[in-house]
């Protein structure tokens, strides 16, 4: 299968990429200008890195010219900012997905995966784990975009036949997650607590997340490509909760010292539990996580020690 994949050279899209290639796939990154390829492709890997603008209709239609199918995880915004500037969040967001499901129709290009925010559609929770059921209330834009994107990308499933499939990510983290971003737990506190820097926690520490392993998440995305069947929207989790508290722990007994902590007040958008039935994805998808917390907290520093060390690494335990 031909793949252009639209955000594919980042934390998330490069893991996917290079498990998209060990399946056989071919791939076309499509990047903003001024990205570099996050590794060297060897000559007989089948893949294309262009550039360009995702709200460009002209680049988007381009980039989807001989592609079979399509890999859609651009967001231009972050859960922490996006009330910032509701207006750019929806017309970088969604009006850029809109005229890439514009010209998907006239290329008659029919399948779609698309990343949605296990962390931010649904809300407060009612009920844990949280199930593809649970009502979505998102309490920030970037929830709001994403759960708007997914309710188009049924809309056109039913206007035009586009074969949509949903991945509602958890709190991925692993190797090339970027620390300057602010994002991700794991990955910030790691880059931190290696550098001797201040750790900041907003709130006591009692905020219960879902951490998945960048590495189970590409192959659930992978498997998503070859899904055939008539669910269209999953969970990918570890279904498990740990608290801030518990991860600094975690990291303190793997680094085997303490790290300097700093409890901050709360943010109004943070909610106070969030863990996502992941029985869906395995039901259907024939999915599971299969990497302990363990691992993927040494895997990952393991990475940030040689980032640190050579300035970047081409060395990337995701296979």
């Amino acid at each position: 299968m031909k793949i252009v994949a639209f955000g594919g050279g980042g934390f998330i899209g490069s893991a996917i990429v290079d498990r998209l290639l060990l399946a056989g796939h071919e791939v076309r990154i499509f990047e903003r200008t001024r990205v570099l390829p996050y590794r060297t492709f060897g000559e007989s890997e089948p893949v294309e890195w262009s550039t360009g603008d995702m709200q460009s209709p002209h680049d988007v239609a381009t980039a989807l010219e001989g592609m079979d199918a399509v890999l859609h995880l651009v967001s231009t915004t972050f859960p922490k900012n996006s009330n910032e500037d509701t207006v750019f969040d929806v017309q970088s967001n969604l009006v850029s997905t809109l005229h890439l499901l514009d010209a998907m129709v006239v290329l008659q290009i029919k399948r779609i995966v698309f990343i949605s925010s296990g962390g931010t559609v649904y809300g407060e929770p009612r009920y844990l784990p949280i199930d593809e059921e649970h009502p979505t209330n998102p309490l920030v834009s970037y929830g709001i975009t994403k759960l708007a994107i997914e309710k188009y990308l049924l809309l056109y499933q039913r206007m035009h036949g586009l074969k949509p499939t949903i991945l509602r990510v958890a709190n991925p983290y692993g190797e090339r997650q970027r620390a300057e971003t602010a994002q991700g737990a794991v990955g910030v506190f790691l880059h931190r607590a290696l550098r001797g820097q201040m750790i900041d926690i907003w709130g006591d520490g009692s905020a219960v997340r879902d951490y998945i392993y960048i590495g189970d998440v590409a192959d659930a995305f992978v498997r998503a490509f070859a899904y055939d069947g008539n669910s269209t929207t999953f969970n990918i989790s570890s279904c498990e909760g740990v608290s801030l508290n518990d991860l600094l722990s975690r990291l303190e007994r793997h680094l085997g010292h303490a790290v300097d902590r700093r409890y901050l007040p709360g943010r109004p958008f943070d909610v106070p539990a969030s863990i996502l039935d992941n029985t869906l994805a395995r039901t259907e998808l024939g999915w599971k996580p299969e990497t302990s917390m363990n691992d993927g907290v040494a895997w990952t520093a393991a990475w940030i020690k040689r980032s640190m060390n050579d300035g970047h690494s081409t060395s990337d335990r995701l296979s």
